[in-house]
């Protein structure tokens, strides 16, 4: 399945470096003044997993092969959406524009200013206004203030697409005017509680603040330490008022200085830091566990790969991960828990010693189950 994130914020708080970072090029204008970014930017960046390298070490040594077989890792599509502004859902800032991008994600990572610098001034400190340049476009406020904005404007969007959604149709849902009354109170569509009916009337209407948010606080690289992490996190989910597991905690500049590093020199730089994995790590790490999601592997010579689905699919659901055709034709598969194939070398000897589970049709894909699928014509 596709893994999309939308980087969302206002105006100064990072998220251009951060998006640039991510892409270890600069596919963004990464300025200190609004709407930088004028268009979305869309890049696919690879899921870090280390399962890979063993994986393509084994099928090197099981097959006797000169070189390891190329190593393909799960990807997540990063969209870079131009800084929202106050009054974004009535246009504001070309809010129309970039709000409906946002309909196309799977999750937003709401990027928050968790640091001072004075060569990225915040409202008070902005630069005089211009014609071009109105109150609402100043950018970042303070995090409780920036958090509500963003916050409201996806909420005021949703209101008009239900209010839309009312004039077009005869008999509106009883629904409809639930979503609307909560939505008024401040709560977002994903915190509002549907019955399994009312969820599905709800998932058509595509609203924007249904959509699952990691809240991505941006810290000074001087305070970025693994010790301080959680303290970062404890202390601004009190100021937002949002539970302490919709947040992670990076560091732009840092990531954005790993980014013009080797592999390798990025890992010795990471450790020097006093830090276990980078901001981009840690971001996708916190997106597979908002979203519900796993990985599953596949090894042979011609490649190792790795493929994300949701929790709880079965075998056949896997299985037209990879191919549509696969789930229909979908006969067993061979499963090995990934340490298991490690220690065995490979398939040939997994078989031998009797380590492969034979699965139909009911069987739960596990994360990090190694996967040969059978399939029928």
């Amino acid at each position: 399945m596709k893994l999309s994130i939308g980087i969302v914020g206002l105006p100064n708080v990072g998220k251009s470096t951060l998006f640039n970072a991510l892409l270890k090029k600069q596919q963004a204008l990464a300025a200190n003044y609004p709407f930088a970014t004028i268009e979305p930017n869309i890049g696919v960046v690879p899921v870090p997993d280390e399962r890979l390298d063993k994986l393509a070490e084994v099928e090197k040594q099981e097959h006797k092969m000169d070189k390891l077989p190329p190593k393909v890792p799960a990807t997540v599509k990063f969209v870079d959406i131009a800084g929202l502004v106050k009054g974004a859902a009535t246009g504001a800032g070309l809010g129309n524009k970039f709000l409906s991008h946002i309909r196309e994600v799977s999750a937003i990572a709401h990027v928050v200013r968790a640091f001072e610098d004075e060569d990225v001034p915040r409202y008070e400190e902005a630069r005089p206004l211009t014609p071009e340049r109105s109150d609402g476009e100043r950018g970042s406020v303070d995090p409780k203030t920036d958090y509500e904005i963003i916050k409201t404007e996806l909420i005021l969007a949703d209101l008009q697409t239900l209010e839309n959604s009312k004039r077009k149709t005869q008999n509106p849902q009883p629904i409809t005017q639930k979503l609307i009354d909560a939505l008024n109170k401040g709560i977002p569509a994903r915190d509002i509680e549907l019955s399994d009916d009312e969820q599905k009337f709800a998932d058509q209407l595509f609203l924007l603040s249904a959509k699952e948010e990691i809240i991505v606080l941006n810290v000074s690289e001087n305070e970025y330490t693994e010790e301080k992490i959680p303290e970062f996190i404890k202390k601004y989910s009190e100021i937002l008022e949002v539970p302490q597991e919709k947040f992670t905690v990076i560091s732009a500049k840092i990531e954005s200085e790993l980014s013009a590093l080797s592999e390798e020199e990025q890992k010795e730089y990471l450790k020097e830091l006093g830090l276990s994995q980078s901001g981009l790590e840690r971001l996708i790490k916190k997106a597979y566990e908002t979203l519900g999601l796993i990985s599953f592997l596949t090894a042979g010579e011609k490649e190792v790969r790795a493929w994300t689905i949701t929790k709880g699919m079965t075998a056949p659901q896997a299985a037209g991960v990879i191919h549509t055709d696969f789930e229909k034709h979908f006969i067993k598969a061979d499963i090995v828990p990934f340490s298991q194939f490690v220690e065995t070398n490979g398939w040939i000897k997994a078989r031998e010693l009797g380590k492969i589970q034979i699965v139909g049709r009911d069987y739960e894909m596990k994360d990090g189950d190694v996967v040969e699928f059978k399939v029928g014509v």
